[in-house]
């Protein structure tokens, strides 16, 4: 039995897998996120850790006997987010998070002092990576800076509190911009850019490693055997592909959650940070990703719906049923920047906008401009990838976007790519940290990581139909430049 621990910004959650790839059990605990300024956006890490024991108890109390079989533990979180511990490991402050956005300047701070951060690092700096933010607390929070004995990734900071020890892996810890993607490896030249050093940073290990055994009182609370290991683990992306197994050069997937990725899996280091493509490790020894980031996406239509009060996005999305194709050809414009944009744009600042809407417009048009919209920046993803020398034909779709059809073929259209989705796919990164956990004791990756069975798939239709959104996608492209400079962000 393994146990796979998924430390999420909305939620926790716990999952139980067996060997028969079977899913016994999960738990999930809510989490809240602090916003105490503007583009300010903090947790308490105790907050995680009482969740994580919340989601272990229930799972003790409803599962003993599965938890007394527990081989391994495997973890995967929330990426980028800023933990800084003291020489007693206690937090010095709430963590700031990945979608925080208070250090721009901290970011063209970095680049000045880190000339080689792109070669490196393989990412431009932007506000969501971690040192920017550890360059911000050191301008604006001193004596916290001062103090910091180790830097740590949210789910390693679990981690410490399962094992008592100081570890990360390398898909998460390429997210840092400290760490030296190519070679795996802290980077001594982009740690001093920021007056970090590599005694400051927890040890590196693969995803599929372990890094240490549950601590006695934790398997005392929860019944799991004192051997269990707790395995390196994964960034939530990474380890996202490892529960839907993409572990190969070309496979990848496109994750519509409150943030849209498209995530390739790539034999080699490839990095094209000029169009702001992330290129990190995998949780896999020798693979790299690429992988396109926008900041709204499922939360986008969510938006739209309480503004034009509705009480679900499937009740505001039912209304495009009623379009028809000339209706869609002349619905508004969305540009889906409503908390700023990553790929292509590296544009904190960046807003969503509405454009060309009429007298004749009603709740259905903006329902398709949305999510259209939102799949419009995701061509725009797809297209940075390419251009960085990634090629797929095939994407499994994950995230709670995918539960809508009408958005799955919509998608397939604009991508001209096949998507599919997987049976289990809801269980996410939780499911591939119980696999690199089954990884970290011995489990053969090809019969551990096998893609799970599809449940349906989506194919791009005739170009003929394809032609009008692609009239329309070159008119949003040119938007975004057009309306640049009258942003009033």
């Amino acid at each position: 039995m393994f146990i796979g621990i998924d430390l999420g910004t909305s939620e926790v959650k716990v999952l139980l897998l067996d060997r028969d790839q079977r899913i016994v059990a999960t738990a999930r605990e809510p989490l809240a996120v602090s916003r105490p300024h503007p583009l300010w956006s903090e947790q308490a890490p105790q907050q995680w850790w009482d969740a994580t024991c919340r989601a272990l108890d229930g799972l003790a109390a409803a599962q003993p006997a599965a938890l007394r079989a527990v081989e391994a533990i495997g973890l995967s979180g929330q990426m980028h987010g800023a933990v800084v511990v003291d020489a007693h490991d206690r937090v010095l402050r709430p963590a700031i998070l990945w979608n925080d956005g208070r250090s721009g300047a901290e970011c063209e701070e970095l680049m000045r002092r880190a000339p080689r951060l792109t070669e490196l690092a393989g990412n431009l700096a932007m506000p969501g990576f971690t040192a920017p933010k550890l360059l911000w607390l050191r301008r604006h929070e001193p004596e916290a800076f001062a103090q910091i004995a180790t830097v740590l990734l949210p789910k390693d900071w679990l981690r410490l509190q399962l094992t008592g020890e100081k570890v990360s892996e390398m898909s998460d810890a390429a997210g840092t911009l400290w760490l030296d993607v190519a070679r795996r490896d802290w980077s001594d030249e982009l740690l001093a850019a920021c007056d970090l050093h590599r005694h400051q940073m927890p040890r590196l290990v693969e995803g599929s490693e372990p890094s240490g055994r549950i601590l006695p009182q934790w398997s005392r609370r929860w019944g799991i055997p004192r051997t269990a290991v707790v395995a390196g683990g994964a960034g939530d992306n990474a380890a996202s592909a490892v529960g839907i197994g993409s572990v190969e050069p070309g496979q990848g997937f496109l994750s519509l959650g409150t943030s849209g990725v498209l995530f390739v899996c790539n034999d080699r280091f490839r990095p094209n940070p000029r169009s702001a493509v992330h290129a990190f490790c995998h949780a896999l020894p020798r693979r790299w990703h690429q992988m396109s980031v926008m900041l709204s996406a499922a939360s986008c239509l969510t938006w739209a719906a309480r503004l034009t009060g509705h009480a679900d996005v499937s009740a505001f999305l039912a209304h495009i049923d009623s379009l028809t194709p000339d209706a869609m050809h002349h619905a508004p414009l969305f540009l889906p920047y409503l908390s700023g944009e990553r790929t292509p744009h590296n544009d904190p600042n960046a807003s969503g906008v509405l454009f060309g809407l009429l007298n004749e417009h009603a709740a259905a048009s903006v329902a398709y401009a949305v999510m259209e919209g939102v799949s419009f920046g995701l061509r725009d993803g797809l297209l940075a990838l390419r251009q960085g020398g990634t090629a797929v034909e095939r994407l499994s779709l994950v995230g709670g976007g995918a539960r809508s059809e009408r958005w799955a073929q919509l998608l397939a259209d604009v991508l001209d790519l096949e998507l599919v989705t997987h049976e289990g796919s809801e269980a996410g990164a939780a499911l591939g940290a119980a696999r690199l956990a089954w990884l970290s004791v011995g489990g053969d990756e090809a019969a551990v990581c096998r893609p799970p069975p599809v449940a349906q798939r989506w194919r791009p239709r005739a170009p003929e139909h394809r032609q009008y959104l692609m009239q329309r996608h070159e008119r949003f492209r040119a938007l975004y430049p057009a309306l640049k400079r009258l942003n009033p962000r």
